[in-house]
């Protein structure tokens, strides 16, 4: 079913590169129009030009999603210069990987404020504007959050005690965010990424891949829209019943 998000304003964390980008341009494909965000207001330049060329509206914002008083600000800011939010893809994400024994508490921290406290803000930030929302008719329009959680967050993972900790909390965040919201017609769901392309992978040495590989039945790598497929389906009205549901794209990788 193709989804048409003409009118609707989306906030994407992470947006500058790789995933996050990907799901700005299948988002703004489908009509939507996009608060690319970031840590740095200067890197969302490039997504926001791909995204104002399409045809919509785009603006690029700088925020530490750890931050409290950044990211209500930027929701802030958002609504000032849209009009509204209506889709919220919680993205920014971070490693520090290493085993458990030797993790510092700075890894720990930085990895778990970033993944799944930058989740709660974000998610926090934009509950009220959301459950406001109206539509034509004068019913609740309500929203979408779409938490991009990981594999690793179900399976676990050595050497990403921080980063598993995380996904799994977002995971959870997750659940917990649909059965609070729903009844204001605002829904959450999340997304489970396995083996994605991207820079980082790409370096990783052939035998590594392979092994991975030889755990995906479909036998090939993700690629960043295929996460960004998976968003714009539960962004839109294809996915009106859908809530508090994992959907991992995985190749099937696991369950």
């Amino acid at each position: 079913m193709e989804q048409n998000l003409k009118g609707k304003v989306a906030i994407v964390t992470g947006a500058a590169r790789g995933i996050g980008a990907a799901i700005a341009r299948q988002l703004a494909k489908s009509g939507a129009d996009v608060a690319v965000c970031d840590v740095k207001e200067e890197w969302c330049a490039e997504t926001v030009s791909v995204l104002s060329a399409a045809g919509v509206k785009a603006k690029g914002y700088g925020v530490d999603v750890s931050s409290s008083e950044q990211v209500d600000s930027c929701v802030k800011s958002v609504i000032a210069d849209f009009g509204r939010v209506d889709i919220l893809v919680n993205n920014a994400g971070i490693t520090r990987d290493g085993l458990l024994m030797r993790m510092s508490d700075e890894d720990w921290d930085a990895v778990i404020n970033v993944n799944l406290k930058g989740t709660f803000l974000f998610t926090r930030a934009v509950s009220r504007p959301m459950m406001k929302n109206k539509a034509a008719d004068g019913s609740s329009a309500g929203g979408s959050i779409i938490n991009i959680a990981s594999v690793v967050g179900i399976m676990g993972n050595a050497g990403q005690a921080n980063y598993t900790a995380s996904k799994g909390g977002v995971i959870s965040l997750t659940k917990t965010t649909a059965k609070e919201l729903g009844s204001r017609n605002v829904r959450c769901n999340a997304i489970a990424p396995g083996f994605i392309q991207s820079k980082m992978t790409d370096v990783l040495p052939d035998d590594v891949k392979q092994r991975y590989m030889d755990t995906i039945p479909l036998r090939r790598f993700g690629t960043a829209d295929d996460i960004a497929n998976a968003v714009v389906w539960l962004a839109g009205d294809g996915a009106a019943y859908v809530t508090g549901q994992i959907i991992s794209v995985n190749g099937g990788m696991i369950g």
